[in-house]
């Protein structure tokens, strides 16, 4: 199968979008003592962050359906830019957490347009699970890039320098995408030549019918879970893993995040099953290793730890890929608004991810933190399976294209 550019262009994205906004995790416990602050104060870094992603996803979801994906991507990437480097300035931390309010504000225009872009302009090569599994490929490894830069500069430099130097990064992707990002084919057409469709509902309107849809709001509450999962492991290992018996650094605990390279893999793994298994089954196959994973990190080894955070990230990027990918089967309309509102929710879960854990930490440490996450993911399954239907009802993986979203109209509309 020939190599289609445009996959290089929609991974470029993902990974801007993710560059900066976890990379204060591996710098947390070193962040609290430069603020003075405790662990749930300092976590606020995270919080502030994915609550202006989850406010934020609605209007660029909707944004995007009326300016286009291609020019929302690249306006947010340079606005990336711009708070990125902002936060390397900030004097205390409340000016930080307020650019990194502003960062998470400036996500959701690349996160919304990309996967809508997506659906437009693969959705009728039946390859959109494919192109949708590099996408987030794209977006772990800025996850990963951000936080390894920073925990790698950590202890070397300044930690305003260390911000400085992601902010450069987000910069120099924002070029590239302006480079290598093509225009779409179909939605412009859409925004300037549908008058009659439900996509020129008022938002209101849109968003109402969107929220009487009970596979969309079934998908939004399992994004809700996926992030949440993701954000409090990942936020409170650090804090376990800089204790006894680990007592790992700031740039060790950057070296930590290489695992989320397994999650690239299983999410290649996973977009090239979604068209065969479907979403659901896929999402319990994800959430089953992620619970393992989480489970495993209360090993006193840390190589069993590093095998248990490999297996929660694959688990947790697995399930990702198939909430992606089932927002192309729960709605007909308005495409770029449902992923914005499922933005919205996942975010939010992001946000009590960072927040909710810190009120257990005092008290139970690890093990407190481990129990809610385990209980969440065990909550993400049993909304898919009691609210997604199986496949062979309206779950229609072969033909429609489970992952491929349903067909476009001629004039690159989402369906109406």
């Amino acid at each position: 199968m020939r190599f289609d550019p445009r996959i290089l262009a929609v991974m470029l994205a993902g990974f801007t979008a993710f560059l900066s906004i976890y990379a204060p995790q591996p710098l947390l416990p070193m962040l609290a003592r430069v603020f003075r602050t405790s662990a749930g104060e300092i976590s606020l870094s995270i919080t502030f962050a994915t609550l202006g992603m989850a406010l934020a996803s609605p209007f660029a979801g909707a944004l995007a359906d009326r300016i286009g994906r291609q020019r929302l991507i690249l306006i947010s990437a340079f606005a990336l830019a711009v708070f990125s480097l902002l936060s390397a300035a900030a004097p205390g931390l409340w000016p930080f957490l307020l650019t990194r309010f502003l960062i998470g504000v400036a996500t959701p225009g690349i996160v919304a347009a990309a996967v809508a872009y997506i659906h437009e302009q693969w959705g009728a090569s039946n390859q959109t699970g494919r192109a949708t599994s590099f996408y987030i490929i794209g977006t772990i490894f800025g996850g990963f890039s951000g936080r390894f830069v920073a925990g790698l500069l950590a202890g070397r430099i300044d930690t305003h320098w260390v911000f400085f130097v992601v902010g450069l990064l987000n910069l120099a992707c924002a070029v590239g995408l302006w480079i290598c990002l093509p225009r779409e084919t179909h939605g412009a057409t859409a925004v300037k030549g549908a008058s009659a469709s439900s996509n020129d509902l008022p938002l209101r309107d849109a968003v109402a019918a969107h929220l009487r849809n009970p596979q969309l709001i079934a998908t939004l509450a399992v994004g809700f879970c996926v992030l949440f999962t993701l954000t409090s492991t990942f936020t409170y290992i650090n804090f376990h893993l800089a204790e006894e018996p680990f007592h790992l650094t700031s740039a060790e605990l950057g070296w930590l995040f290489f695992v989320y390279l397994f999650g690239a893999l299983a999410t290649r793994i996973a977009g090239r099953g979604l068209d065969r298994r479907g979403p659901r089954r896929t999402l319990t196959i994800g959430v089953a290793a992620g619970t393992a994973g989480v489970l495993l990190t209360l090993a006193p080894s840390l190589p069993l730890v590093l095998v248990g955070l490999a297996l929660c990230c694959s688990g947790v990027f697995t399930a990702q890929a198939s909430t992606n990918s089932y927002l192309g089967v729960a709605t007909s309309h308005n495409r770029a608004l449902a992923v914005g509102l499922y933005g919205a929710a996942y975010y939010a879960g992001g946000s009590a991810g960072a927040a909710v854990p810190g009120l257990i930490w005092h008290s139970y440490g690890w093990t407190g933190c481990v129990t809610l996450i385990v209980c969440v993911q065990l909550l993400s399954i049993a909304l898919a399976l009691r609210l997604w239907p199986a496949q062979g009802s309206s779950d229609q993986g072969k033909g429609n294209g489970i992952g491929n979203g349903a067909p476009l109209r001629p004039n690159g509309q989402t369906p109406s």
